[in-house]
């Protein structure tokens, strides 16, 4: 299951992750908001942030007009590690080297098609563990 959020400011692209999420088959829970109504996004990101860490969801992925405040409002989660992605190869390395397990996208820096390449890389993409785990290790603690 993948934690979805957004402010207003990431509205439309996090309803065009969703119908890209639908036609690959993989279940989702949308923490808001549901409209482009002004918000602040800081609600937004710390509820889908709690999914994940929480375990009810395995991956978050959020989005506002930057992608800075919200993963910045991620990262406040314990036990969060919120990137901000704006092509596949930082969405690669930061799942292969950080563990990262949750996205953050800006939606006024990115459209739809370059959303899903990161999406799927995101998704796609595992933990190499070794080294690199002693370095999240080092993060949690």
């Amino acid at each position: 299951m993948i934690a979805l959020g957004s402010d207003h400011g990431g509205y439309a692209l996090k309803e065009h992750i969703k119908q890209h999420l639908d036609s690959l088959g993989l279940a989702y829970r949308d923490f808001g908001t549901d409209s482009t109504e002004s918000c602040d996004y800081p609600a937004f990101g710390r509820a889908a942030a709690l999914a994940v860490a929480s375990g009810e969801c395995d991956r978050g992925i959020v989005i506002c007009t930057t992608g800075i405040g919200i993963s910045i409002s991620a990262n406040k989660v314990k036990g969060i590690r919120c990137a901000l992605c704006s092509e596949p190869l930082s969405a690669e390395m930061t799942r292969r080297h950080n563990d990262a397990n949750m996205l953050a996208m800006g939606a006024g820096l990115i459209g739809p098609s370059m959303a899903y390449r990161i999406v799927d890389v995101f998704l796609n993409t595992e933990f190499e563990g070794g080294r690199h785990a002693r370095r999240v290790d080092q993060i949690e603690s």
